[in-house]
């Protein structure tokens, strides 16, 4: 195995992001020593969007949604999941 090279000192982010981008971090640091990292806390990026649905869905996802005692946006937002998830697989 051969010697870890040192990281140089940058200047900027901008400087940084163009060292890796042209470098492998392998020559850098030891990843056979790396260890899983977890993140119980950390939330998914959202994004609002606007979505027009019939009256009568949004009225039914409502029920579903209350029967399960959760906003309505949670169901939506499982079922598209599990949707996309599941045509990933079959698609």
């Amino acid at each position: 195995m051969s010697k870890q090279k040192k990281i140089p000192e940058l200047e900027s982010e901008a400087e940084e992001r163009g060292f890796w981008k042209a470098r492998d971090s392998s020559d850098y640091e030891g990843w056979s020593q790396a260890q899983p990292a977890s993140f119980p806390k950390l939330k998914p990026s959202t994004k609002t969007i606007s979505l027009r649905l019939p009256e009568t869905l949004l009225d039914r996802i409502k029920i579903k949604a209350n029967e399960r005692d959760m906003p309505y946006q949670s169901p939506i937002k499982a079922w598209l999941a599990d949707d996309v998830d599941d045509s990933r697989r079959t698609g």
